[in-house]
This record gives structure tokens, C-alpha cells and sequence, in this order.
């Protein structure tokens, strides 16, 4: 699992997606979230909004496999 250092007390989940590398594009992000494919702390979420906070763990389920990280 990556973690991902943040200079902020918190980010968006779509922004987090794209900083990862867990989606290419904003586009992409978009849609693993209305598929389904992410999980937040083990939880399914599709909101791009989400608020996330340092230690959240985000997870992306795509065609090339399985990828996590960690809000750092």
C-alpha cells in the first residue's frame, strides 16, 4: 500500500483518486466511482466529494487489478 502525504487536514476523494494514481484522469475517477470500484476504510463509497482525512485507506478494484493507498 502507497501512502500519500497530504499537506492539507483533508482532501476530496476524487482529488485523492488522481494524486494517488489510482485514476489517470478526473474522468476516470468519475467513473470507478459510479461503477462501484472504490472502497474508503473497506466501505463502498461513489461520492467524489468525500471528505477524507490522514490514515483513510482508499481502494480501487479497475480491469488492471486491485491498487490501495493511504492518506498520509
Amino acid at each position: 500500500m502507497t501512502i500519500v502525504p497530504i499537506s492539507d487536514d483533508s482532501i476530496r476523494l476524487g482529488q485523492f483518486l488522481k494524486l494517488a494514481g489510482l485514476a489517470d484522469s478526473g474522468a476516470d475517477a468519475r467513473a470507478l466511482l459510479e461503477a462501484g470500484e472504490v472502497r474508503v476504510n473497506g466501505e463502498p463509497d461513489s461520492r467524489r466529494g468525500r471528505q477524507l482525512r490522514k490514515g483513510d485507506v482508499v481502494e480501487v478494484d479497475d480491469p488492471r487489478g486491485s491498487n490501495s493507498a493511504a492518506v498520509g
